[in-house]
């Protein structure tokens, strides 16, 4: 695996020089890991072997196998890196921003594919990096709960934690509070 990284200058060159799968993984190793070391996802070392016949890592430590896309924003998608890093460069080079429907006519996937990948890209130019949340992650609270349609008027009324049952909520408490000061 070399480790120069070469950057497509228009968009037909980008699709044509991600097509070929090993220089695509070539790319992303090298943006992965500039070192030319890979490290293994679950034990952290850098003492791994490549599988060719696979495009897999195997680390001589754990034992397990891991791709260029284990823990990034790639994970958990079936896309390849001929869509993806080609979606990149459109993003990237975009000057006003770029839809899920252009992107979609562009790389040839449905609609509802490029608009994943465009929040994927988004989430991964927000925190400057492809690596996906990891550790503790804060998440601010949320109500779930039943269809209105299966609800009787009353809990369709008492639903949510709206502008309503907020100031409803408060001025109990107001009152609660003034009525113990007394």
């Amino acid at each position: 695996m070399k480790n120069d990284i070469e950057f497509p200058t228009t968009l037909a060159s980008a699709i044509k020089y991600f097509a070929d799968a090993d220089t695509a993984l070539n790319f992303m190793a090298t943006v992965r890991w500039p070192d030319g070391k890979p490290v293994c996802p679950c034990c952290k070392k850098s003492d791994a072997g490549f599988l060719a016949t696979r495009r897999l890592w195997k680390c001589r430590e754990c034992g397990k196998q891991f791709s260029v896309k284990a823990g990034t924003i790639f994970e958990d998608s079936a896309l390849g890196f001929d869509k993806w890093l080609p979606a990149f460069w459109m993003i990237v080079n975009a000057k006003n921003g770029i839809s899920s429907c252009e992107l979609s006519r562009a790389l040839g996937v449905t609609q509802k594919t490029a608009w994943f990948m465009l929040h994927r890209i988004r989430l991964a130019m927000q925190n400057g990096t492809m690596e996906k949340l990891s550790g503790e992650v804060e998440a601010d609270e949320t109500y779930i709960g039943g269809k209105a349609r299966s609800m009787n008027n009353k809990q369709r009324s008492k639903r949510g934690r709206g502008r309503a049952a907020l100031a409803k909520r408060l001025s109990w408490d107001f009152w609660n509070v003034a009525a113990k000061s007394n």
